[in-house]
Parts: C-alpha cells; structure tokens; sequence
C-alpha cells in the first residue's frame, strides 16, 4: 500500500514538473538535461569540436545535449544501463568503477579530453548521509580516473550529495584542480540534497 501511494505520488510529481515536460517538448530523454544545460549557461563548458566522457549517462540526456553543443567533436557514453543510440558517440555497457570498463574507455579516446562529466548516483536508500557518502565515492572515482585524462584547461562535472563527505570532496577537488565551484541549478529539484562540483584547470 505504502509502496502504491510513494508510486503515485511520484506520478503526480512529474505531472506537474515544468522540466518533464519541456523535456518532452525539446526531445530530450530526462529533466536531468536542464541541469547540465543550467551548468553551462553559468561556466561556458561546451562548443564545438570538444572530447567529451559522460559517466552514469543513461538514459541519455547529459549526451543529447552535450553531442548537440560539441557538433564535430567526440562522446563516450558509459552506463550500467543499455541505451539507445545518440548520434555518431561511443557507447560502453558496464560497470565504471571496473578497471576493465576504465581501459575500454581509454582505447577509444586519442589524447587528451576537454571534459569529463558524471551524473552517477547511488540507488537512494533514504538515509540522507549513507546517500551522501556513497555517490561522494562516485565522484571522487570520476575525479581520479578523469585527472590523468585531462587537457590543462579541461572540465569536471559531477553530482554531489550535501552531507557528510562533501567538504572531502572538495578539498579533493583543490588538490588536483585550480578551480573548484559548486552549484546547484534551479532545476535540480528543490527537496533534492544534489549538488554539482564544477573543477577546472588540471594542476
């Protein structure tokens, strides 16, 4: 029963999301594209001719919008998930945490790349601070697989939850970067603890 109510709740959540329903109207395949769409309104990341590495990507939105603005560049989509082809980019099933997966990843870029983003996040369980620390480990494995891949000016983008291990991450985040910004879009729901560091300049 209680199962039904969260189910339907959610229904009439997204109902009633401005976002779902733009998204729908600009053909993207989740809300989640404005927040990346927000980020680069307010960090100037993406234009033409970029490499890009999109983590956790399914089911494809970050891509969509990334492959639109990179135009004759290059994207490698990795998720657990399958899913549907996006343009011309390189699309990897599998784990990301894998050594296996990280190597695959390798072999298909040439050089370096200008950015590597990650929306990957745990399944919830609800309890703010387990959240908290388990998509924190996410991103500092992003962070440290992506610094060795990294032109000098290059981006990081990567979801983080506030609570007990985000001022670890950030402190992460100055060590191997200049720049260090955090920022939480407006599309990023409003009971949602999501954040998004911002890293720039490889040091």
């Amino acid at each position: 029963m209680k199962k039904n109510k969260i189910s339907k709740n959610w229904v009439n959540k997204q109902r009633r999301d401005i976002y779902v329903r733009q998204s729908k109207v600009d053909g993207y395949r989740a809300r989640s594209a404005y927040k990346l769409i927000e980020i680069d309104e307010k960090f100037k990341i993406f234009k033409g001719g970029l490499s890009i590495i999109d983590i956790g990507a399914a089911p494809g939105s970050w891509s969509q919008y990334a492959l639109k603005t990179a135009k004759s560049g290059k994207l490698i989509s990795i998720d657990l998930k399958k899913m549907e082809p996006i343009g011309n980019s390189v699309q990897i099933q599998g784990d990301f945490t894998e050594e296996k997966i990280q190597e695959e990843i390798k072999k298909n870029i040439s050089g370096k790349v200008d950015v590597v983003m990650s929306d990957m996040a745990v399944d919830t369980t609800g309890i703010k601070n387990i959240d908290s620390i388990q998509t924190g480990e996410l991103c500092k494995e992003a962070m440290h697989f992506a610094k060795d891949l990294m032109k000098e000016n290059a981006y990081f983008i990567s979801k983080i939850f506030m609570g007990g291990t985000f001022n670890e991450i950030v402190a992460e985040g100055k060590k191997y970067f200049k720049e260090v910004k955090v920022f939480k879009p407006k599309s990023s729901r409003k009971d949602s603890k999501e954040s998004f560091i911002i890293c720039r300049k490889i040091r």
